[in-house]
């Protein structure tokens, strides 16, 4: 990685494939004809920032730098993520452009896009969770959906014995329960009714 001096705009070139056996130099031609003239390569996931190339491409890009990446779900795949680098992108005046996708932050075209895309993400992700509870319903009725498999605890009773008695804590209880905090005062309720 070459020393960046202030005011030295450059190319910056972002490529991912998700696992070793996925070839990066399809992207990484593509990137070098676009005159890139610094490479970050990642072998990772695309579902949440935490790679190590991204982290470092975030750190070193400086106002005016160029961002390219071959498309979208080479950057990241999920939106919420994405419009939060845009946004640090931005703030860095760093423009972005996604070959693939035909997007360019540097033009009203660009940011427009981006804008859309959000937004179509945002209703395809409602579509899915409607979906996927209209799904449920039809199985309730059905008679096919149960739900998630309940925690089993045996000593249910006598861990809240030893809690209400002040011999333990509430998180010791739940940590001895293996418990998420909302869990275990649902539990409680339901345990006090039946009492």
């Amino acid at each position: 990685m070459k020393q960046k001096l202030v005011g030295d705009n450059i190319k910056i070139g972002y490529v991912r494939v998700s696992t070793a056996e996925q070839n990066t130099m399809r992207q990484e031609v593509m990137l070098q004809e676009l005159g890139v003239e610094e490479m970050f390569i990642d072998i990772a996931s695309g579902k949440n920032t935490e790679r190590p190339q991204l982290k470092k491409m975030m750190a070193f890009i400086r106002r005016g730098d160029i961002v390219i990446v071959e498309s979208i779900s080479r950057f990241t795949r999920n939106t919420k993520d994405l419009l939060e680098m845009l946004e640090i992108l931005s703030t860095k005046e760093v423009t972005f452009i996604s070959k693939k996708d035909a997007i360019d932050t540097h033009t009203p075209t660009g940011k427009f896009m981006i804008t859309v895309f959000g937004a179509v993400a945002e209703l395809e992700r409602e579509y899915i969770r409607q979906h996927q509870r209209e799904g449920i319903e039809i199985a309730k009725h059905q008679g096919k959906y149960k739900g998630r498999k309940r925690i089993k605890s045996p000593d249910f009773d006598k861990v809240v014995a030893r809690w209400r008695a002040g011999e333990i804590t509430a998180v010791k209880a739940m940590e001895s329960l293996r418990m998420s905090r909302n869990t275990f005062y649902r539990r409680l309720k339901e345990f006090d009714k039946m009492i």
